[in-house]
C-alpha cells in the first residue's frame, strides 16, 4: 500500500519486486500481519510456463496456515488423478519401475493420514494454476496492493529508507520504502543493483521444455494414468501431465556443453511417446540447470528471496518451494520490526538461517540431478530376456534414487535454523537430505506434526506470533507471560492435550512465528534471557 510523502513521493512499508510464488507468499503474510506492502511485477500479464509442477509439504504447511491451502489442494490436477510416477523405455513401450503415489481426492478424505508426517502433503500443481490462486487471495487483502506492467529501474539506500524508483507505461516515479525485498527470478534487477553474484556450477545439464496441448497423449497416457512418465527414448525425457488431460510439459535433458538450438522439440516429443502424435506447441524453452546461490541475501534494508537467491536444476521443484520458505522466515522478522517488539538487527538472522538452507539445497539437487539423468544401458530397449535383464538391472538402480525423490520429507521437514542466533540450545548442523528426518523436536527445527482430534493438527494450535506450547499442564507459564508482557512480545501459551513425549520431549516449547522451534526446556527456565536471544535483543548464547 502506498502513501504520500512530504518530498511527494509514495511511501511504502515493504516493497515486494516480483509476483511469483516467493514474492505473493511474502505479501500475503505481511498482509495478514498487519504490515501493508506494494508488489510490482514488470510482467503485464502471468506468463503460460507452467514452469514449477510440484508445492512441497511444508509450503502445504505454510499456506494452510495463510488459510489457502484448500483453495490449493482443489486446482491443477483433477482430483482422482493419480500423482504416481511411471519410467518406461517409452510412453507406448516397456514400463521399468513405478512409483504409485495418491490422488488429491484421498488426501482430501485423509486416507491414511494417521501416518502422515504433516497435515498437508505435498500437493502435484502447475505454477500456471497456483499463481492465479496466490494473486486472488494477495488482491482481497487490506493494506496489500499490486501492480502489473510496473518494473524497478533503481534503488538508492539511506539509513532510514530506501528510494526505489520504478516504471510504467515509460513513466517514471520514485517510492520511499522502508524495505525492499526481491523477489524477482534468476536476473534480478534488485540482486543486480545491489552488485551481489551468485556462486556455484553455472551448468549441471541443458533442456528443452515444450509446453504442448494434445488430447491424442491425454488419451495414450490413459491406459496408465500418472502425473509424470519418464521415457528413455532417444534421450532421457520427463512428460508431466498439467491438467490431467491435454496439457503437458515435456522436459528433454542434454550434456551442459550441448547446443540445444538445433534440436526439434516434435521430434524429441515422438522419440519419448516411440510414435507420432498429433499436438499443439504452446511455447519451447531452451535453458540451463544450474546451482547457483547469491554470496548474500541482504544489503542494509534491501533483501533477496527465491530464485532471486538462489537457482537450482529444478528436481521436484525445490527452488520455488525454497522461495517460499524464504518468504515464511523473512516475513515474521519484518513484522516483528515493524511492530516494534524486535529491534532491526532480528533481521540480521534472515541470512544467517536461510543461505545455509540455500547452500545445501543446492548440493543435494545437485547430486539428485545427477541420479535422474545417470547413463543407462541401450539394452533396456531389447527385445526377449536381454531386454528383460537390461530393464530389471535399471529398476534397481531406480528404486534406490528415485523413491526419497519424489517423497522428499527430509527437505520439507528436515531443514532448520539450528546455528540461528535466534535458537537457543540448537547445536551443531545436522545434514539435510532428501529422505529422512527425525520427528521429534529439535530447537530450530520445524515443530513435529501430530493429529489432535478430527483434522486438527498441533500446527493448528499455534498463535500467530510466538506461541508456548506447554506438553505438561503442571508446569508454571506465569513467568513467561509475565516476560513477554513486559518486553512487548505476542506470546500465545496453549496446551498440548494429550502428552507426547516421544514427540515433544520437553515440558515447554517455545516456537516462532515460523513454526520452528526457538527454545525447549523447563519451568525454570529464565524466560527473559531466552526472550531477548529469540528476537534479536542479545546474541545467542555459546554453546
Amino acid at each position: 500500500m502506498t502513501h504520500p510523502t512530504s518530498s511527494g513521493a509514495e511511501r511504502v512499508e515493504v516493497l515486494v519486486v516480483g509476483a511469483g510464488p516467493a514474492g505473493l507468499t511474502l505479501a500475503i503474510d505481511l498482509a495478514r500481519r498487519g504490515v501493508a506492502c506494494h508488489v510490482v511485477e514488470e510482467s503485464g500479464e502471468r506468463a503460460v510456463n507452467p514452469r514449477c509442477n510440484t508445492t512441497s509439504a511444508r509450503s502445504m504447511e505454510i499456506f494452510r496456515r495463510l488459510g489457502i491451502a484448500d483453495d490449493i489442494r482443489r486446482a491443477g490436477l483433477p482430483e482422482d488423478h493419480p500423482t504416481s510416477i511411471r519410467y518406461r523405455t517409452t510412453l507406448t513401450g516397456a514400463e521399468i519401475f513405478r512409483i504409485d503415489l495418491p490422488a488429491a481426492r484421498d488426501v482430501l478424505d485423509g486416507a491414511g493420514k494417521e501416518d502422515w508426517p504433516t497435515p498437508e502433503p505435498q500437493h502435484r500443481i502447475s505454477q500456471l494454476f497456483l499463481e492465479p490462486i496466490l494473486e486472488r487471495h494477495a488482491r482481497g487483502l487490506p493494506g496489500l496492493t499490486l501492480e502489473r506492467g510496473t518494473r524497478l529501474v533503481g534503488l538508492r539506500q539511506d539509513d532510514d529508507h530506501v528510494e526505489a524508483v520504478v516504471e510504467s507505461s515509460g513513466v517514471r516515479r520514485t517510492l520511499h520504502c522502508g524495505y525492499v525485498v526481491g523477489c524477482d527470478g534468476a536476473r534480478s534487477t534488485v540482486r543486480r543493483q545491489l552488485g551481489i553474484s551468485y556462486e556455484g556450477v553455472d551448468a549441471i545439464q541443458r533442456f528443452v521444455s515444450t509446453f504442448l496441448r494434445s488430447p491424442a497423449l491425454g488419451r495414450l497416457a490413459a491406459r496408465d494414468p500418472a502425473w509424470t512418465y519418464w521415457t528413455y527414448g532417444g534421450r532421457i525425457s520427463s512428460l508431466i501431465a498439467v491438467d490431467g488431460d491435454e496439457l503437458w510439459l515435456h522436459h528433454v535433458a542434454f550434456a551442459p556443453d550441448h547446443d540445444t538450438e538445433g534440436e526439434d522439440p516434435d521430434e524429441l516429443l515422438r522419440e519419448a511417446v516411440g510414435e507420432p502424435v498429433a499436438h499443439e506447441v504452446l511455447g519451447v524453452v531452451r535453458w540451463t540447470g544450474r546451482r547457483l546461490v547469491a554470496q548474500r541475501y541482504r544489503a542494509g534494508r534491501v533483501f533477496l528471496a527465491g530464485d532471486a537467491a538462489h537457482i537450482w536444476i529444478p528436481v521436484g521443484g525445490f527452488g520455488m518451494n525454497a522461495g517460499i520458505q524464504d518468504a515464511a522466515t523473512l516475513s515474521w522478522m519484518l513484522a516483528a520490526v515493524h511492530h516494534r517488539w524486535a529491534p532491526p538487527e532480528v533481521l540480521d538472522a534472515y541470512e544467517r538461517e536461510r543461505k545455509p538452507v540455500g547452500e545445501q539445497f543446492a548440493r543435494a539437487v545437485g547430486t539428485a540431478a545427477r541420479s535422474a539423468y545417470a547413463e543407462y544401458s541401450p539394452d533396456i530397449h531389447l527385445p526377449g530376456p536381454d531386454g528383460e535383464r537390461a530393464r530389471a538391472e535399471f529398476a534397481g538402480r531406480l528404486a534406490v534414487t528415485e523413491p526419497p525423490r519424489y517423497s522428499p520429507d527430509g527437505f520439507s521437514f528436515g531443514y532448520h535454523y539450528a546455528d540461528s542466533p535466534l535458537v537457543v540450545g540448537g547445536g551443531g548442523r545436522a545434514a539435510i537430505t532428501m529422505g529422512d528426518h527425525l520427528q521429534r523436536a529439535r530447537p530450530g527445527f520445524r515443530l513435529p506434526h501430530v493429529w489432535l482430534d478430527g483434522d486438527r493438527s498441533v500446527l493448528d494450535l499455534l498463535g500467530p506470533d510466538f506461541t508456548l506450547l506447554r506438553t505438561d499442564t503442571r508446569a508454571d507459564v506465569a513467568s513467561w507471560t509475565s516476560a513477554a508482557r513486559a518486553l512487548g512480545i505476542p506470546l500465545t501459551v496453549v496446551d498440548l492435550p494429550v502428552r507426547r513425549p516421544d514427540r515433544y520431549p520437553a515440558e515447554l516449547l517455545l516456537v516462532r512465528p515460523d513454526q520452528h522451534v526457538a527454545w525447549m526446556g523447563g519451568e525454570h527456565a529464565r524466560p527473559a534471557e531466552v526472550l531477548h536471544t529469540v528476537t534479536g535483543r542479545v546474541a545467542a548464547h555459546p554453546r
